[in-house]
């Protein structure tokens, strides 16, 4: 190749690659809505029929036995997960806003914001920051036990000086969970090793999106961070 050739094939290589990973990226985001969505139909199903025809508790372990009988080693159909779907549809069936929130993040993430926070709006704040900085289920759990919701009405928000280097570095997408992989029967390592594609776009919406319910006064405090996080 000559100089000017080598040059625009390098480009070129560098686009394909990017169509590559986005195409990835995309593919896992429809993986985990429609896992989610899968979920919360499972959840609502054994929801209507328990209370429907009085099925008690022992109707979960029968399916989660015939489920892994048909789906052998699939994990997501244990019978603590299928408690979990039910209690996952239970803890958002009456709050229609928070209902498409969820399924833009995957099972893991959702797992941890709706056993661990049970407030309407500290589910929002944490959907919501965990979709548009696509937080690893690692930098949702320390947001949490952090309390970062609470220091945010307290405006003691620092989340650049209480976000260790290591979780900081897992800000960009991370979707490969395990969930993922259990319901298209993949193991983890036909993953891509690192997803390059970051969630992160428009960051200043952010906080303008979360309502009414959210100071608007607090939210230039933390826009100089939310740049740098976002970006990393």
């Amino acid at each position: 190749m000559s100089e000017v050739r080598t040059t625009e094939y390098a480009e070129f290589l560098i686009d394909i690659k990017s169509r590559i990973h986005q195409r990835q990226y995309q593919a896992f985001r429809a993986v985990n809505t429609e896992l989610v969505a899968l979920y919360w139909e499972i959840g609502e199903s054994i929801e209507r029929k328990q209370q429907k025809l009085g099925w008690g508790k022992a109707v979960v372990e029968t399916l989660a036995r015939d489920l892994q009988a048909e789906f052998p080693g699939r994990n997501g159909f244990s019978a603590r997960n299928l408690w979990n779907m039910r209690d996952f549809y239970l803890a958002y069936a009456e709050h229609s806003k928070l209902q498409p929130l969820v399924a833009e993040i995957s099972w893991a993430k959702n797992l941890v914001i709706f056993t661990r926070c049970k407030d309407e709006l500290e589910r929002e704040f944490y959907l919501r920051a965990t979709a548009r900085f696509g937080w690893t289920k690692a930098v949702l759990q320390h947001q949490v036990d952090n309390k970062s919701y609470e220091k945010y009405l307290l405006n003691q928000t620092n989340f650049d000086k209480t976000l260790s280097p290591e979780l900081q570095a897992q800000a960009v997408l991370a979707v490969k969970d395990t969930y993922t992989f259990d319901f298209l029967e993949l193991a983890d390592e036909h993953s891509e090793r690192e997803l390059e594609q970051a969630l992160v776009q428009n960051l200043r919406r952010f906080l303008s999106e979360m309502g009414g319910a959210f100071n608007q006064a607090r939210n230039q405090e933390i826009f100089g961070f939310l740049n740098r996080f976002g970006a990393n």
